[in-house]
């Protein structure tokens, strides 16, 4: 498992040795100041539950149901109605910048009650609001959970989480979003703040449309670019062809370990001094049987059960490895995995390099 962890890795490595080689689109790195999206929010009732939505004691699905109905000529008890295929939901979507009315959004649905499946119900109309209360979409549609609660009589089977669902195209933009619309200049955002990608993007947009004050960088992750006269009046158009620039970006030299799983991700920046390595395992392995002791026939005994505990220590040889000026992290890892080092050893291999100052990165473990 190890060894095919390590193979695969060599194989990324490859593909992003050639990608940084290629450089990168700034649209890929970057985004433009202002243009974003907006995070939208609302209550809704899904309906047409199969007996699996809220029960009595959820007190605002009830409330909910009946306010609902009185507003359409129905007047009726809020302690005379039941709410078993009705469950109350929480709707929340995604606003694109430059959303235009009539666009269509995908809706998340998620009970709020103690509803226990939303399969096959039915989101009524929602509004749904921004952090300024503003009301910018409605919802509704049918609700498609991926998943399922089957079984009865104590024998229950759940797949995947059937109180969250969506509603794709299920909401309709009604207003436009604030968007900033770019005039004279714009402002590009890094996603990775870092002063060298930072120069590296000024010189080559500025290289690009033949100026050196097109572009400047105002720190490691803002850099503002002036429209030129000849895009004043097609803004979109010098976007489009800023954003295809190719730039080899920077960034600093880090190794990456999951430890729940194993998986360690390292650049190709990380770079490693001369060390010597010795590794070996200390398995100690502790059993206990149970024996059962037989007193003599017309003896005064008891049986009784005698627990035995055998330690065993077994002790690898120690492998050795040892690294020039200069190694690289694909020496590193080609020479751990050939001396039978599993992904969980060169995880505790790499922590000791870095206490040693023998591994010129940072180690940031998820």
């Amino acid at each position: 498992m190890s060894r095919r962890l390590l193979s695969l890795g060599f194989c990324l490595f490859a593909v992003l040795a050639q990608s940084l080689l290629a450089g990168t689109r700034i649209k890929d790195f970057a985004s433009i100041e202002g243009v974003r999206d907006n995070q939208l929010i609302g209550y809704g009732v899904v309906v047409g539950l199969n007996q699996t939505g809220d029960r009595r004691q959820t007190v605002f699905s009830t409330q909910t149901l009946t306010n609902m109905l009185q507003k359409m000529g129905v007047q009726i008890s809020p302690t005379s109605i039941r709410v078993n295929n009705t469950a109350s939901v929480m709707v929340t979507a995604t606003l694109p910048p430059f959303a235009q009315p009539g666009t269509k959004v995908d809706l998340t649905v998620a009970a709020i009650g103690d509803a226990s499946n939303l399969q096959g119900g039915l989101l009524l109309i929602t509004n749904l609001r921004s952090a300024d209360g503003q009301p910018y979409a409605m919802g509704q549609g049918a609700v498609v959970t991926g998943g399922f609660v089957a079984g009865g009589g104590g024998t229950k089977q759940t797949t995947n989480h059937p109180t969250v669902g969506r509603v794709p195209n299920g909401g309709t933009v009604e207003k436009a979003p604030p968007s900033v619309s770019p005039k004279t200049e714009i402002k590009l955002q890094l996603h990775r703040s870092d002063f060298s990608s930072a120069n590296r993007v000024t010189e080559a947009i500025n290289k690009k449309f033949g100026g050196e004050d097109v572009a400047v960088s105002e720190n490691s992750g803002l850099v503002r670019v002036k429209i030129p006269a000849a895009f004043i009046s097609n803004p979109v158009s010098f976007i489009a062809q800023l954003e295809t620039i190719q730039v080899e970006t920077d960034a600093v030299s880090k190794v990456v370990i999951n430890e729940r799983t194993g998986t360690i991700i390292m650049g190709k920046q990380v770079k490693v001094s001369p060390v010597a390595i010795m590794h070996g395992n200390l398995s100690i392995q502790i059993e206990t049987t149970m024996e059962v002791s037989q007193p003599a026939p017309f003896s005064q005994g008891q049986t009784q059960v005698v627990p035995q505990t055998g330690v065993g220590v077994k002790e690898e040889k120690a492998r050795n490895l040892m690294l020039k000026d200069g190694a690289t992290v694909e020496e590193l890892v080609k020479g751990l995995s050939a001396i039978g080092s599993t992904a969980r050893d060169i995880i505790a291999i790499l922590q000791s390099l870095q206490a040693a100052g023998a591994l010129e990165a940072e180690i940031e473990v998820i």
